[in-house]
């Protein structure tokens, strides 16, 4: 994905079973579960996007959470402190795929950095 691209989201339910049938409805997502990530369902809505609906505060955070594509996660940080953001979460991996970061901008929106790992 390009950067500035919004390549996932994360949609936090109290009552996963319950959204994903709204969502299933309201929008024809298909779910699977993801595997060794408990309470995390993804969908996709296009070829190289999607997302998660998850367990509010535990398998997702407690807001809606937009994956943002940055060519460099630690520029892409610094970038956010320095302009009134601040940091939520430090940088993380999912195995394989990338790396991670959560950001609350001056606003006072969070929002989720993703670097993608180098095609091996």
């Amino acid at each position: 994905m390009a950067r500035g691209e919004i390549s996932h989201v994360e949609i936090p339910a109290d009552d996963v079973d319950r959204a994903k049938r709204f969502y299933s409805a309201v929008a024809g997502w298909e779910f699977s579960e993801s595997e060794g990530f408990p309470d995390y369902w993804l969908f996709r809505t296009g070829e190289r996007s999607g997302g998660a609906i998850g367990r509010r505060g535990q398998s997702v955070g407690d807001v809606i959470r937009d994956y943002i594509t940055v060519d460099s996660l630690e520029t892409a940080v610094e970038a956010a402190r320095s302009n009134g953001g601040t940091i939520v979460s430090e940088r993380q991996e999912v195995p394989g795929q990338g790396w991670w970061a959560t950001v609350r901008d001056p606003e006072g929106n969070e929002i989720a950095l993703w670097e993608t790992a180098p095609a091996t």
